[in-house]
């Protein structure tokens, strides 16, 4: 099972390249410690999530789009359309689940649940990591699930091809502790993957889905040359849209089942 979810990180790095839904991403945070007092754990938990939202909100931020290239991320201020992209809401949620009070979280939390279709993929992950960490790990899996498959949707429907890279990134800096979770338990995985690609298509998508666009190369070079006055779309047409979801929705369940029938034969 293990060199099978190692091959299906590696087939990830690009989204315009049908991929398994529940790849093992390479990542430090293999697997979670077990601090010898709860006050270890605590503060374990608390460094997790600070750094997981972090990264989730350098996926959104608005003033400072990056490239991610390795370890190293570019970061320059958009402009033109890319300044017109809308990630308050998901910033501000982001920021209410790492670094708001208890309430102001559980708001946070209770709003997402009630209505997702107003967030951005990276909310998801994060809220994945929050649950995660709070020991609602199923809770946990089906956000990021949920985030995975709406992140490659968002990268299917942005013009620019490179600004994929941000689906790799938030699978790589989420995903590690949820995949091996779901893993031990093929049947709870194979009964979670088709609920999440049924929720995707109910819920309607009523945010700004250009946010990947900031992690594009288009995004780095048009603030670079100052190119405020470029006019290139950062979306393929609407109409292809609907058609591009259901493509997505069908390759994504593809794929985890092919996953699941090689993890079956190897058994």
């Amino acid at each position: 099972m293990g060199k099978q979810a190692g091959r299906m990180a590696r087939r990830d790095r690009s989204v315009n390249r049908p991929a398994a839904a529940c790849e093992m991403p390479h990542t430090s945070d293999a697997a979670s410690p077990h601090p010898s007092d709860a006050s270890n754990e605590n503060a374990h938990m608390k460094t997790r999530i600070a750094s997981a939202l972090f990264a989730a909100c350098l996926a959104l931020a608005a003033s400072c789009p990056s490239v991610i290239a390795g370890v190293e991320h570019v970061r320059v201020a958009p402009v033109g359309e890319y300044a017109k992209i809308d990630t308050r809401l998901a910033k501000d949620t982001i920021a209410a689940l790492g670094r708001g009070p208890a309430d102001a979280r559980a708001r946070a939390i209770a709003d997402i649940r009630l209505h997702p279709e107003n967030y951005a993929p990276p909310v998801f992950y994060a809220l994945s990591r929050v649950l995660f960490d709070e020991g609602k790990q199923d809770d946990g899996a089906f956000w990021f699930y949920a985030g995975q498959i709406r992140a490659r949707f968002d990268a299917r429907r942005c013009a620019d091809s490179s600004a994929g890279s941000a689906v790799a990134a938030l699978n790589e800096q989420f995903g590690t502790p949820i995949n091996q979770y779901m893993f031990k338990d093929l049947p709870k995985l194979e009964a979670l993957i088709p609920r999440v690609v049924e929720w995707d298509r109910t819920t309607p998508h009523h945010y700004d889905q250009r946010w990947i666009n900031l992690h594009g190369m288009n995004a780095m070079m048009t603030g670079l040359e100052g190119a405020a006055n470029d006019t290139s779309p950062l979306s393929v047409p609407e109409s292809q849209w609907d058609a591009l979801a259901e493509t997505n929705r069908i390759e994504y369940l593809k794929g985890f089942r092919q996953v699941m029938a090689n993890l079956h034969q190897q058994k």
